[in-house]
């Protein structure tokens, strides 16, 4: 027992070191101080020496657990794209650019974080259908380091080509089975050199994929503009009478298949849009039997809205197939901060993870005028305590 308490101390002091010498810390890092002990002492942030552990599915229980460890692991933390309006990936071969990313990753750490969700973009790292980018890959292999030694997991979400002037034209131009079999080399490469890392949480195999046919006069790929990016993607522009369940699983088959070639155990899932929160009789393509059966846990996106609480925490059950549940995106968007923390409220004995959305700036820079908005401070805030409170109850299940 006192051998703990001393841990627990040193930990404490060591974080508050930290957090004091850090050059962008704000109030709300301060908070962070106790999140930051309970990941610690949780098993949440790594072994007694520092080394993280890997972070696994209990199949029987429905819940993330890390090796070595009895307690529950509840994934925590935030998407980061870079500064609001960029990606991080733009620069991040320069020294100016690199030295953004680690700030950010120390600033999300400092607010509670221990996982954060990378988006990485197609063009990236390919550079023909059979051909990845060997230089890009090994600036991921820094970004594996760089996550370790701050103590955060990674959410790696593939395929990403939110840049429509930036799509590769080769890329488009391909038609479904040679698209998908680019894709397929594409998670082959991140898999193959992510494998073995223990400090990826897991791979997404996209960001909000859909099966519709493209409008007329639609880009035939890609859709959901939202301030200049492209979020949603089509894994088919023409179904062609084929079931939507049908096309996801041969899909999500494809894709796991060759993650499983190199890593054999990193927890694989799919960044779905949950329409059931708008119909609440549609069905989950992604997480139907015949697809989920190839996916380790659900991972859905959910912007509450004002006066939909009721609906939106009902519209939960469809998710749950007995796989831990993680709201991948999560944001007062639509809603107040009050109307948000309701539904973490009445969520929490559904959902096993929530990541939220960090834009490369500190509360204090957010009040300054920084984007999206000024009230993001008070959001990022929120976040922070709202962490420890969730982690304190975690640890006590």
């Amino acid at each position: 027992m006192l051998k703990t308490v001393c841990s627990a101390k040193k930990k404490l002091l060591a974080t508050m070191n930290m957090i004091a010498s850090h050059p962008r810390k704000t109030p709300a890092t301060f908070a962070a101080v106790i999140l930051a002990v309970l990941i610690m002492e949780g098993g949440q942030a790594g072994a007694a020496d520092g080394a993280m552990r890997k972070v696994r599915v209990s199949k029987e229980e429905g819940y993330f657990f890390q090796d070595g460890s009895p307690q529950k692991f509840m994934p925590w933390g935030f998407n980061y794209l870079g500064q609001h309006g960029r990606l991080a990936e733009d620069d991040w071969d320069t020294p100016a650019g690199w030295a953004r990313i680690e700030s950010d990753f120390s600033e999300m750490r400092d607010l509670g974080a221990n996982v954060v969700r990378w988006h990485l973009q197609f063009e990236t790292f390919m550079k023909g259908p059979e051909s990845p980018r060997r230089e890009n890959l090994d600036r991921l292999k820094e970004l594996l380091g760089l996550a370790r030694e701050t103590g955060l997991y990674l959410d790696l979400t593939g395929l990403n080509c939110f840049r429509k002037d930036r799509i590769p034209e080769w890329y488009t131009a391909l038609d479904e089975t040679d698209r998908w079999q680019a894709q397929a080399v594409f998670w082959e490469a991140i898999a193959k050199t992510c494998a073995g890392d223990p400090v990826v949480f897991c791979y997404n195999l996209m960001n909000e994929p859909v099966i519709v046919k493209a409008a007329e006069g639609e880009d035939p790929w890609v859709t959901g503009e939202l301030g200049g990016f492209h979020f949603v993607q089509r894994i088919s522009k023409d179904p062609a009478g084929r079931k939507p369940e049908v096309i996801a699983e041969q899909w999500v088959g494809k894709l796991v298949q060759a993650i499983r070639r190199h890593d054999e155990t990193t927890p694989v899932t799919v960044g779905a849009i949950p329409f059931a929160f708008a119909w609440p009789n549609a069905k989950p393509v992604f997480y139907s039997p015949s697809v989920s059966r190839h996916l380790d846990f659900v991972s859905i996106h959910v912007y509450p809205k004002k006066g939909g609480l009721e609906k939106e925490l009902a519209a939960l059950a469809v998710y749950d197939i007995g796989k831990p549940l993680v709201i991948e995106e999560i944001f007062p968007m639509k809603c107040s901060v009050e109307q948000l923390d309701a539904f973490v409220e009445g969520s929490l004995d559904k959902v096993d993870g929530w990541i939220s959305h960090y834009f490369g700036y500190t509360a204090a820079e957010h009040r300054a005028g920084a984007e999206p908005a000024p009230s993001v401070a008070e959001f990022l805030e929120y976040w922070s305590s709202k962490g420890a409170m969730v982690a304190k109850a975690n640890a006590n299940d």
